[in-house]
C-alpha cells in the first residue's frame, strides 16, 4: 500500500464523495494516499498527535485468510519501536472494516524527492541506508520481512529516514485475492527469490535495500523499466545496470544485489550496515571529504504541517512592573 507520498503539488488531497469522514472515531481530515490495498487518510488522536490511518479494502477485509494474517502482521508491528520506523499507534483487525494507525511522519517519500529533487549526494546516501538498515533490522527482531521496502516506503523525516507500511504486504500474500489483479510487493523492487515464488526471508529486504540505495544515488531502478514481466525475468537472471553509482556506494549496493539470498552473499545481517549516528555522520564525512546535510532536500524547503493541525495555545506571560525607585528630592535650603 502507497502511503504518505509527497507529490509536486504537496502530500495532501482534499476528501471525495466516496471516501469516509470518520473512522471508529478518528474524524479524517485529507486523503494520503491509495494503493492496491486500500486507501490512507490524515487525522488526530484526541492529544493533537497527527496520525496515519490505513482503511482495507472491503474485498480483502472479507477474505478470511487476509483477516488472519492481517491480525498476526499487526500485532508483530506493535512490538516494532524503531527510531527509523512509523510506530503502530491504534488498530481495529476485528471488526467489517479493518483498519491501521500509524504516526504520521511530515516530509516526502524517497521517490517523490528524486522525482523532484534529483538523485541525492552521497553523504545522504550513507545516511539513508543506515537509516533504513537500522530500521530492518529493528522489523526482522520482531519476526516481520517487509517484502516491500521501495523509495515510496521510504519517507525523508527531518532526523532521518523513516521506513513504513511493514508486514502489509504478507497479509494479502496467498490469499484469494492474489490472483485478481493485485500485486504483492513492487516488481521493479522485488528480490530473485521473490520474483521466482520462492520463500522470502530477511534477506529479502536486504536485496530492496540495494535497490533503493541504488534508485537514490540514480534516479532509476537498478534494473530497468517496462513490463512486469521484462523486469522479473531482468532481476532473476540478469546482473544489474549500476552504471551511475558512485564508486564510494558501488561495493556496498553490489554485495546487497547478489543473487544467491544464502548468509554471506547478500550482508548476513541488517545490522551490518548500521550504527549509531554519530558514527553514521562521521563515516560520511570521512569518505566523501564533505559535511552531512540532512534532510536532503532542505534546501527546497521543510514539510509543511498537516492541515487543520490543532495549534499550541500558550499562556500569556504576565507583565511585571518593576517599582520605580524614588527620585532623590532636591535638598530644601534651611529657613533665616
Amino acid at each position: 500500500m502507497t502511503s504518505q507520498q509527497q507529490g509536486r503539488d504537496g502530500v495532501f488531497q482534499p476528501l471525495e464523495e466516496s471516501d469516509p469522514r470518520t473512522v471508529a472515531g478518528y474524524r479524517l481530515t485529507a486523503k494520503l494516499g491509495s494503493g492496491g490495498m486500500g486507501k490512507v487518510y490524515l487525522s488526530y488522536t484526541p492529544g493533537g498527535r497527527p496520525v496515519a490511518i490505513k482503511v482495507i479494502r472491503p474485498d480483502f477485509s472479507e477474505d478470511a485468510e487476509f483477516r488472519r494474517r492481517f491480525q498476526q502482521e499487526v500485532q508483530a508491528a506493535q512490538r516494532v519501536q524503531g527510531l527509523y520506523t512509523a510506530p503502530v499507534i491504534d488498530s481495529d483487525t476485528e471488526s467489517a472494516q479493518q483498519w491501521l494507525a500509524t504516526a504520521y511522519v511530515p516530509g516526502p517519500s524517497l521517490a517523490a524527492a528524486v522525482a523532484e529533487h534529483g538523485p541525492l549526494p552521497v553523504p545522504a546516501i550513507l545516511l539513508l541506508i543506515a537509516g533504513m538498515a537500522e530500521a530492518l533490522h529493528v522489523i526482522h527482531g520482531a519476526g516481520i520481512v517487509h517484502r516491500d521496502l521501495k523509495p515510496s516506503n521510504v519517507l525523508l523525516a527531518a532526523d532521518g529516514p523513516r521506513v513504513i507500511d511493514f508486514g502489509i504486504a504478507r497479509a494479502a500474500d496467498a490469499t484469494s485475492l492474489t490472483g485478481s489483479g493485485v500485486t504483492v510487493g513492487t516488481p521493479a523492487f522485488m528480490a530473485p527469490e521473490q520474483a521466482a515464488g520462492r520463500a522470502v526471508t530477511a534477506a529479502t529486504d536486504i536485496f530492496a535495500l540495494g535497490q533503493v540505495a541504488s534508485y537514490a544515488s540514480t534516479g532509476a531502478p537498478a534494473f530497468g523499466e517496462g513490463t512486469s514481466h521484462g523486469v522479473l525475468y531482468r532481476i532473476v537472471h540478469e546482473e544489474p545496470d549500476l552504471t551511475g553509482v558512485p564508486e564510494e556506494l558501488r561495493e556496498l549496493v553490489t554485495r546487497c544485489l547478489a543473487k544467491s539470498p544464502r548468509t554471506g552473499r547478500r550482508w548476513p545481517r541488517s545490522s551490518t550496515c548500521a550504527a549509531t549516528p554519530t558514527a553514521r555522520r562521521s563515516c560520511a564525512a570521512r569518505r566523501t571529504g564533505c559535511r552531512v546535510r540532512w534532510p536532503p532536500t532542505s534546501p527546497y524547503g521543510r514539510p509543511r504541517p498537516p492541515p487543520t493541525a490543532p495549534r499550541r495555545l500558550r499562556p500569556p506571560r504576565p507583565r511585571l512592573r518593576r517599582p520605580r525607585p524614588p527620585r532623590p528630592g532636591r535638598p530644601r535650603r534651611p529657613h533665616r
